[in-house]
This record gives structure tokens, sequence and C-alpha cells, in this order.
């Protein structure tokens, strides 16, 4: 695989010379034209110690236009870092349309140094470069640009780089003891390097080997493919995003055809009485539940979505009394800001995750992708479709890293719905939370009603199922939610 980058390719003084000034040109037009659009550029060096990971890095930023380029080198993990699921500081310098991001030490740095240390399996290898795909593949298929470099030196090269930077006192510090080490096992490196590569070129992320011995021309070769990326970018884009609300998608509803709403019990009842006793015993339960899990460092995310008017607000306020308020936060999950447009809608939300032993609940979340979006046409067929493996995929992060991930839809009849709507209009300190979509919204019942039992049957599994809950009683729906988030969140012993 290296081969074609041990060649001892140059480039004279005189030729980059002559050549550097158009080429500067051509990536300040370009990167002006993309500043235009919505498309991010994210640019990865990775590859051997010395060959110009971070010197290629500095000549994008000094040939380019340095403000519109955010620069990020992953060193240790800080606390908060250290607490979150692995991909949690990747997305969240996930750069919005029109600028450009440069990664150093990137999310291939540890999965590659584990292996070659030893420190994972090759299962375990293939099944973190399976997740970075599954990450670059999100980017891509949403807009993102991804160009991935890796810099290479034949073993011969590595050692007489190390030994010219060692030789300049103003270099040396740029070669350690660690860097030496790591040239003694050099095949190693090669070797995981080669598989590496192999599972992670793909037609929208693929990798760029360069040949780093000689600065001239790494620099040149760089800037090249970079200018190539942003042009071809330039030319696929339509130059916007279409009308700000595209037709609403009408769903096909098959006679029949059962729901998996049809199945929830909107006559469950519980009396006054039993309400009352059961309420407080099971708030404390939570919180006996909480501490055990706040301990121990176990986070949790809780999920609410349904019908307007269903008791979400209800619901979520008799969870909060249960935990200590210093460690659960509730998110209102409205339309996105302009920031949040400007990238991958899972940005906002991995942004919002909990540290270690908190909670943080959703009110409204990443399923409006596959509701709201779906169904108004905000998202189109392709962007709601693939949504169903990406969420997927972001809920599996969460439990791997030992998050709780609890979701409930709360179910009512359109006829409770009406009442309560009507009961709104009447109480002034309520009627805020009616609005004229809300109304509009009934229209679309049916298709609604389709999207929920699609999203259950594609997104319900054994560690993140959903619970749908019966809410014509808000007081049942509270007790139900009460008693499933003791269960989901209890610790194994």
């Amino acid at each position: 695989m290296f081969e074609t980058a041990e060649l001892g390719q140059e480039v004279s003084d005189d030729e980059f010379q002559a050549r550097q000034p158009e080429l500067r040109r051509a990536l300040l037009e370009a990167q002006f034209e993309l500043s235009r659009t919505n498309i991010p550029l994210l640019i990865v060096f990775a590859g051997v110690d010395g060959a110009g990971k971070g010197e290629s890095a500095n000549l994008l930023n000094a040939w380019m236009d340095p403000r519109g380029i955010r620069t990020h080198a992953y060193a240790r993990a800080t606390e908060v870092e250290r607490e979150m699921p692995g991909q949690w500081r990747y997305w969240r310098d996930l750069p919005p349309g029109g600028e450009v991001a440069i990664y150093l030490s990137a999310w291939y740095h540890h999965p590659f140094l584990d292996r070659v240390d030893d420190r994972s399996t090759p299962a375990e290898f293939h099944r973190e470069l399976d997740h970075v795909r599954m990450m670059e593949r999100m980017w891509a298929e949403d807009g993102a640009v991804i160009l991935k470099f890796w810099m290479h030196l034949g073993h011969d090269q590595q050692k007489v780089r190390f030994e010219t930077l060692e030789a300049d006192p103003h270099q040396a510090w740029r070669v350690t003891e660690k860097d030496w080490a790591n040239w003694g096992r050099y095949d190693r490196f090669v070797e995981t390097a080669e598989e590496l590569i192999g599972r992670t070129s793909t037609g929208h992320a693929p990798w760029t080997i360069i040949e780093g011995a000689d600065a001239n021309f790494r620099s040149l070769e760089v800037a090249e493919v970079t200018l190539a990326a942003m042009r071809q970018a330039l030319a696929r884009d339509n130059g916007g995003g279409g009308p700000d609300h595209p037709p609403a998608l009408q769903m096909p509803t098959v006679p029949g055809h059962r729901n998996v709403l049809d199945a929830v019990d909107l006559g469950s009842r519980v009396d006054e009485e039993e309400y009352r006793a059961r309420l407080p015993e099971l708030q404390g339960r939570l919180n006996r539940i909480y501490r055990e899990r706040h301990a121990r460092g176990r986070g949790a995310v809780i999920v609410f979505e349904g019908w307007d008017a269903a008791g979400k607000g209800g619901a979520i306020r008799r969870i909060v009394p249960a935990i200590d308020t210093r460690h659960i936060e509730v998110h209102r999950i409205a339309e996105p800001t302009q920031e949040e447009k400007a990238r991958h809608y899972l940005w906002r939300f991995w942004r919002r995750l909990p540290r270690a032993g908190e909670i943080a609940v959703f009110d409204r979340s990443w399923y409006g992708r596959v509701l709201v979006e779906r169904i108004e046409g905000f998202a189109d067929e392709e962007e709601w479709r693939r949504a169903y493996a990406e969420i997927n995929d972001f809920e599996h992060r969460l439990l791997e890293h030992g998050m709780a991930v609890v979701k409930f839809w709360i179910h009512i009849s359109p006829e409770k719905q009406e009442q309560r709507f009507e009961s709104r209009e009447k109480v002034p300190y309520k009627r805020y939370k009616l609005t004229k979509d809300d109304w509009r919204n009934r229209e679309r019942w049916d298709a609604y009603t389709a999207a929920v039992h699609e999203m259950v049957e594609r997104t319900s599994s054994a560690r993140a199922p959903w619970t749908l809950v019966p809410g014509d009683q808000k007081k049942f729906a509270r007790l139900r939610v009460l008693e499933t988030l003791c269960h989901a969140l209890a610790l194994d012993e």
C-alpha cells in the first residue's frame, strides 16, 4: 500500500516558488465560494511521526483565510471529555456549513495506537473503525466534504527526518524518546495503518496517502488535493437547499392495517387515592436509584415524544423533584436555530449530553427527524430514511458508554386532544401552549400515526425500547412513566 509513498519524489525550490502563488490564489477563491454554501470541509491529518502533519495544517492556515478555518488538535482527554461517549468531542467540534475544520490526533488516533500497543483486540479495533466509518458517513450524507491525509515516511526516511530535526536546536524538541521507540516498531505501525486505511477508505471519505519526505512536494500535494475537493464540492452544489417549506409528505395508509398505537389501552385509569399514595413512593424509589447511578458515574438520557397536549410536561414535572436539581437538566427542543441548521441534525443533541452520573431529559428529541420533519417535508425522503440507522448508532454510542436510554411515546386519542386544546384556550396561563400549528397538525393524525409505527419498528431495541404510555388520564401516565424509569435505571447487582 505504501510503496507509492516511498518513491523519493521531490520538488525543487524554484518549481515550488513558481507554482505557489497561483495555487494560493485558487485556494482562497475556492474557500470564498465554499463560504457561501452550506458545505463544511473536514480535513484530517494522520500518519507516521515526522511526516509533516502539523506542518501541513499550518500551511493550509497560511495559504487560506484562517478566519474561516478551525484547527482542532486532540491531546489527552479532559475530565469532561472522559465522562462523555468517545465521539462527543468530535461532534462538538463539527464545523458549520461554509467553514473548514482541520483535525490532528483525531478519531483515528486512539484506536490506531491501542491496536499497535495491543491494548485492543482485532475485533475491538474493527468495531471502533466501524463506528468511525458510520460517523463519517452521517456527516458526508448530510453534505460535508471529508478529506483524510495519511502522511507517510519510509523506515529509513523517518530515521533521517528524526536525525535532521535533532540536529537543529530550534527543532530538536519535536523528536521524543517515544518517537524513537515507535520507530523501532515501524513494521507494526505500517501493518496496522494498512488495515486501518483499508477498512475506512470509502467513496465519501477516502484516504489520500502523501509522501512526506520532501516538504515542497508534500505541501503542493496537500494543497492541490484540498483545492480539487473544494472545486468538486462546489460543482455538485446546486446553489441552495430548496424552498424553506417544501410540500408536506402524504403518508399512505393501508385499510385494515393495525398500527402499534392501536394496542395502547387508552382506558387505563388510576383513582385519586392510589395516585396520592403511589406518587411519593415512586418518586422516593427513583431518588434512591438515581443516587446509586450518580455515585457510580452512570448517566441517563430520557426522551419524551407524543402528541401535542399528551402530558409530556406534566410527566417531566413529576420526575424532576425526585432528582437532585443540580444533576438533571431538561431540554425543550423546538425549531433548530440558524447555528443548528448549519450542522448535522444530531449535533445539537450531542452537545446536550449529560456528564457522568447526571440525567438529561429531552422534551422532543432527535426523533423529530422521522416525525415532524418527515411529515412536514423539512427533511427529504433520503434524509429521514437514513435517519433510522443514524439514530440507532447514536443511541448505541450512549449505551456503550454506560448511559441508560429511556424513551416514552405518550399516546392520547384525537378526542382527548381536542378536549385539552379547548381547555387550554380557556385558561390564561395555559393559552400560550396552543398554536395554530397544533390545530393544523390534527389534520395529519393518520400520517403521524403511520410515522410513529415505523419509528417504533425501526428504533426500538432490547436495551433502548420504546414505552408507549396511555395518556388519556394524566395521573395514570405519570405513574407509568415513573414505574418505567425505576425499572430502566436500576443498576444490576
